[in-house]
């Protein structure tokens, strides 16, 4: 794990996906297919999809690139389209800063399987708490 990717949260841990890249404006998170994020129909429940866009969009606009100074946003809106069903092991998601301001940031996302098919996308805006990141 890099020195910037902070530890897994509860909720993470619950869920199963991992940051595996975290930089200043962009997030990625792989989350194996377990059974058991399963809808009724046995694909992957569009909440999962949901939480794993918000989650790399916002940590995608709240990097400080230190874990102990923690940029923390509140998710004001979060839109997700869903394209498609995964295949293979496990899904991708990645987030990036597309703007934002002093107090408030706009960020999108997408969600490929290991095969590359876009599964969903995503368009989200957040409300920093505490401090803006430096030079905001």
């Amino acid at each position: 794990m890099s020195d910037t990717i902070e530890a897994p949260y509860p909720f993470q841990e619950t869920l199963g996906f991992a940051i595996t890249e975290w930089t200043d404006g962009g997030c990625t998170l792989e989350q194996p297919l377990l059974g058991h994020l399963g809808n009724r129909y046995g694909i992957l429940h569009g909440g999962v999809h949901a939480t794993l866009l918000d989650t790399a969009m916002g940590f995608a606009v709240s990097y400080t690139g230190d874990p102990e100074q923690k940029q923390l946003v509140m998710t004001l809106s979060l839109n997700v389209s869903y394209l498609g069903v995964a295949s293979g092991e496990k899904i991708v998601a990645t987030g990036r800063k597309t703007g934002g301001g002093r107090s408030t940031a706009f960020a999108a996302g997408e969600i490929r399987d290991t095969e590359g098919n876009l599964l969903a996308t995503a368009t989200g805006v957040f409300r920093y708490r505490g401090n803006a990141p430096a030079g905001e």
